[in-house]
């Protein structure tokens, strides 16, 4: 007799590989932070409705705690862990430490993930809500007003945003001149 509530998946976290077994209700967030000990992803409201949780799957960003691991099978999961190459910082990370876009921490690394894929999302033309550029298939200039909305689903209890948003403004620019 087979057992119909558990499955065998593959998660590629942060470029390693990891088979898991795990019951099908279990959410990509407490796979990430109880079975493979990735703690940066926090579990805020457990209601996919602040952001902290944030991760990048496939490169796009998902609140991970209504995420169910299962759906994650095969995939590529970045976490906060993950973004940081050979020791280096990411332009994100030093502008979020540089220009104080943090105060107590919690929200930081679903904050930062966020804005790596929405800096993607925005570089693939995808518009937001308050695109202005009359196009509904390119996204326009990267605006306090862009990032804003766009950060939106990202919340912080501490009320950085101003920061944040400096923070995500300059790492979007020395990306654009980096190439």
């Amino acid at each position: 007799m087979t057992d119909d509530t558990r499955s065998e998946i593959t998660l590629r976290v942060n470029d390693e590989t990891y088979r898991l077994a795990v019951d099908n209700r279990r959410t990509l967030l407490d796979a990430l932070r109880d079975d493979l000990n990735f703690t940066g992803a926090k579990k805020g409201c457990d209601h996919g409705q602040c952001g902290a949780c944030t991760v990048l799957v496939n490169g796009q960003r998902v609140v991970s705690c209504l995420t169910l691991a299962v759906a994650a099978d095969g995939a590529a999961v970045t976490t906060i862990e993950g973004l940081a190459g050979d020791g280096e910082l990411r332009p994100i990370q030093e502008a979020f430490i540089r220009l104080d876009g943090f105060q107590c921490g919690f929200c930081t690394p679903g904050q930062i993930c966020s804005a790596v894929g929405m800096l993607a999302e925005h570089a693939a033309g995808w518009p937001s809500a308050v695109t202005r550029n009359g196009s509904p298939h390119r996204a326009g200039e990267l605006t306090e007003e862009e990032i804003r909305e766009r950060m939106s689903g990202n919340l912080c209890r501490c009320s950085a945003y101003p920061s944040i948003v400096r923070a995500i403004l300059e790492a979007s620019a020395r990306e654009a001149v980096a190439g």
